[in-house]
């Protein structure tokens, strides 16, 4: 295939998106939604509120695309940092909505929807258990693992996203990574069989 015939680059369409064309953006949308879908789930174990997030990811993206310049071909890795960014709103207001919960008597609490497609349930609880060892780790590592092992970003991107040396990225993933292994296996030890978290790729694909 010619270059001519070649797709345009991340970078083209955030140029023409820049440029008022929005079918670019859509593309980009299309290109990257699953992802960054995907990323917002894991680092939230609620379907529904990843969808909330990204939009909002990329609701952020369409206003900034007039002064954001990319670095990269890609525009995956931005898009991930403003994703984490909103995830991190999205964490702080969630507890601040629950201190508020528990100050209503009981028969004032709303009952939770986001739970009641059936077939989503089983991800969500095996996806709590993965935050839970993820909440072990610091904020840094959390994000490293979400990066690298999650969104399948290279060391030298996440670097680049985190502002931090590639060095840095190696070093922290590979013992965030380890932690994380130990901390499943504890969990997995406490399931039933058929419940075991280990072995299982959260968040692969859109759920509908």
């Amino acid at each position: 295939m010619s270059d001519d015939h070649l797709p345009p680059s991340d970078a083209v369409l955030w140029r023409r998106a820049a440029a008022g064309e929005r079918d670019a953006f859509g593309e980009l949308f299309e290109r990257h939604c699953d992802a960054i879908y995907n990323h917002c789930f894991r680092r939230t174990a609620s379907w529904s509120a990843a969808e909330d997030l990204a939009s909002i990811t990329f609701l952020e993206a369409w206003r900034r695309r007039g002064e954001v310049v990319l670095t990269t071909d890609s525009i995956r890795p931005w898009l991930l940092a403003v994703a984490n960014h909103t995830v991190r709103n999205h964490s702080r207001a969630a507890r601040r909505h629950r201190r508020l919960l528990a100050r209503l008597p009981a028969d004032g609490a709303v009952a939770d929807t986001a739970d009641d497609a059936v077939d989503r349930v089983d991800d969500q609880l095996a996806m709590r258990d993965v935050l839970a060892c993820m909440g072990r780790l610091s904020s840094r590592d959390q994000d490293i693992i979400a990066l690298c092992a999650w969104a399948e970003l290279s060391t030298t991107e996440a670097a680049a996203v985190l502002g931090v040396p590639e060095g840095t990225v190696r070093s922290r993933l590979s013992r965030a990574r380890a932690r994380m292994r130990s901390c499943l296996d504890e969990h997995a030890g406490q399931r039933q069989p058929g419940r075991a978290v280990e072995g299982r790729r959260l968040g692969d694909g859109r759920a509908r």
